[in-house]
């Protein structure tokens, strides 16, 4: 078995069995995180695909200072938001859910969620609230830096987030009182 710098020297030097190896150690783990920003697998799986034909044209940027996989993940990341700008005149700009506004704080912290009910929330979210919520939520980008990346203003990255964890929190209390209603049935 090759270890991580062995398979990072051969994708640099183009060699197809240490970028298949590459993409087999790795594909499934950053396919999550596609799944997050894209609206379904199949758009999932195109920026994955075209997320690893930009880290094997780039790898000789990786100079070994750093974790790989982040420098990798940052790639990928950034190749979802490539896409979502790309998709963005496709996207619905409004969604009904999107514009009702939430009063109550819901606590969802003592239910558990399996990982296909959290992915399935996140992706029922309109695009840009989506793209919004993982940059910060999961990836942990400050607003800041969001906004510079989508070209929106500070406040709206803000205000994008609230309403979309807002959003989540309600999604996810239909979904334990969906439970719950199987429970007494």
């Amino acid at each position: 078995m090759y270890n991580e710098k062995e398979i990072i020297e051969g994708c640099k030097k183009q060699n197809r069995k240490a970028q298949k190896m590459l993409y087999d150690r790795f594909s499934s783990k950053f396919l999550g995180v596609c799944m997050r920003y894209a609206k379904d697998k199949p758009e999932a799986e195109d920026i994955l695909q075209e997320g690893f034909l930009k880290i094997f044209e780039r790898i000789d940027q990786y100079n070994f200072s750093g974790a790989f996989e982040g420098w990798m993940r940052r790639i990928i990341v950034n190749t979802a938001i490539s896409n979502y700008r790309k998709n963005l005149k496709h996207y619905n700009h409004t969604n009904i859910d999107d514009v009702y506004e939430f009063e109550q704080e819901i606590n969802t912290s003592e239910v558990e969620f399996s990982m296909e009910e959290m992915l399935h929330v996140i992706q029922s979210l309109s695009p840009g609230y989506r793209m919004v919520f993982n940059l910060f939520a999961i990836e942990g980008y400050p607003h800041k830096e969001i906004a510079e990346m989508l070209g929106i203003d500070i406040a709206t990255s803000k205000s994008q987030y609230s309403r979309a964890r807002k959003i989540v929190q309600y999604r996810l209390l239909q979904l334990r009182s969906t439970r719950k209603a199987h429970v007494v049935s």
